[in-house]
């Protein structure tokens, strides 16, 4: 099925990955977004090797080489600093075939964009979506300002809060709470604070206080504090937030709030969606968080997305019956890869957080006792399950 048109809705990672395949399948490809103006939410991704793999497959390897960080073992530490367990990253990298590559959002958001307009194709901004129209030869997308695009294929990449979900579904599926708040963003690697070639994270009272390093001499941190949803914070009070949910904590900790910027930090009440009952309806396809927005916990949301458009394109260019055909295909392999990691993810974020403090409890004393490499396969398996072994 050479020479179709994709119609991408969403430029977030998905939409972005996706778009590239498609391009570089032989399809033309038109990606849309909402905003005005992309900017990624969040300050950073912990890119596990599945996903690498399909960037490599893409011929971008070298690129996320370039951003994404160093990053050779992790460490967990209680709230006092004493450590529980340090895990080297060498037996997965062994195990699977590629590191992974912690990243900031933002290059690597740029890093598709650029990779995806060198192909001759652009994403169109300030474009919002709100309605899809199907026949027999193509589906039409309809956007708030009258304006439309045909194609042959929509991929539905508009991500959490999803407009096109509902489509899919024939019902409004709305994003469901994680019990956490997550504090973000980026600070200068510095040896007071972390190893360069560590992830640091510091656990305790049912939170966790995390570094991961980034390039260009960055880490990528994250504070996560579970709280009642909709809890209210002024950015200007960030830093007297932190200090006193985290306070007594171990000195890097308390370095690092010192030394973050308020003004950079993203402030995130995380939520998963699903897992749902139908990611395809006819030429239209659900992709990444708008099929399976998975609490961060796995670091496997953005992989996930990279896989759906890898998959999405590998089943488009290698059957001839129909597009109907291939997305369903798409959707059999995907459902089931998704549906688990959805619910791997929603099932560890409650451990960490303390939906049940014995739960909790336990974890932090297997943490102390439990075999690095019991650590490392268990990160394969989930890794090897993709479409890229």
């Amino acid at each position: 099925m050479y020479g179709l048109k994709a119609i991408v809705i969403g430029a977030g990672i998905g939409g972005l990955t996706a778009g590239i395949a498609l391009r570089q399948a032989g399809y033309e490809v038109e990606i849309y977004d909402r905003v005005r103006d992309l900017r990624p939410i969040g300050a950073g991704i912990s890119l596990w090797s599945n996903g690498v793999k399909v960037l490599n497959r893409l011929g971008l390897g070298e690129k996320i080489a370039e951003i994404g960080g160093q990053m050779n073992r992790m460490e967990y530490r209680h709230l006092s600093g004493n450590l529980l367990n340090e895990i080297s990253l060498a037996p997965l990298i062994a195990s699977v075939g590629q590191r992974p590559y912690p990243v900031a959002r933002r290059d690597l958001q740029n890093m598709l964009l650029e990779s995806f307009e060198s192909l001759g194709s652009k994403v169109t901004l300030g474009a919002k979506c709100i309605e899809v129209v199907e026949s027999d030869r193509n589906v039409t997308a309809k956007f708030e300002d009258g304006s439309t695009a045909t194609g042959d294929v929509l991929v539905a990449a508009d991500g959490v809060h999803s407009i096109l979900r509902e489509y899919i579904l024939k019902e409004r599926v709305s994003p469901q709470y994680g019990g956490y708040v997550n504090w973000n963003g980026l600070v200068p690697i510095s040896e007071d604070l972390a190893p360069a070639d560590m992830w640091a994270i510091y656990v305790g009272e049912h939170k966790r206080a995390s570094m991961m390093p980034v390039a260009g001499d960055r880490f990528y941190f994250f504070f996560d504090v579970p709280l009642a949803k909709g809890t209210t914070s002024d950015r200007a009070n960030y830093q007297t937030e932190l200090k006193a949910y985290f306070q007594g904590w171990a000195e890097p900790v308390q370095l690092l709030i010192d030394r973050l910027d308020p003004a950079t930090v993203a402030r995130v009440e995380i939520h998963d969606v699903g897992p749902i009952s139908k990611m395809v309806q006819g030429r239209v396809a659900l992709l990444g968080d708008a099929a399976h927005a998975t609490c961060p916990d796995l670091g496997q949301g953005g992989c996930q997305a990279m896989e759906d458009g890898l998959v999405l394109t590998n089943y488009l260019v290698s059957t001839n019956v129909s597009v109907v055909d291939a997305l369903t295909r798409y959707e059999a392999e995907r459902k089931t890869r998704t549906t688990e990691i959805v619910n791997k993810a929603r099932n560890r974020a409650e451990t960490i957080h303390g939906k049940d403090p014995a739960a909790t409890q336990k974890w932090y004393e297997q943490l102390a006792q439990e075999n690095p490499l019991d650590v490392t396969t268990a990160i394969a398996k989930i890794i090897s399950g993709g479409p890229l072994h």
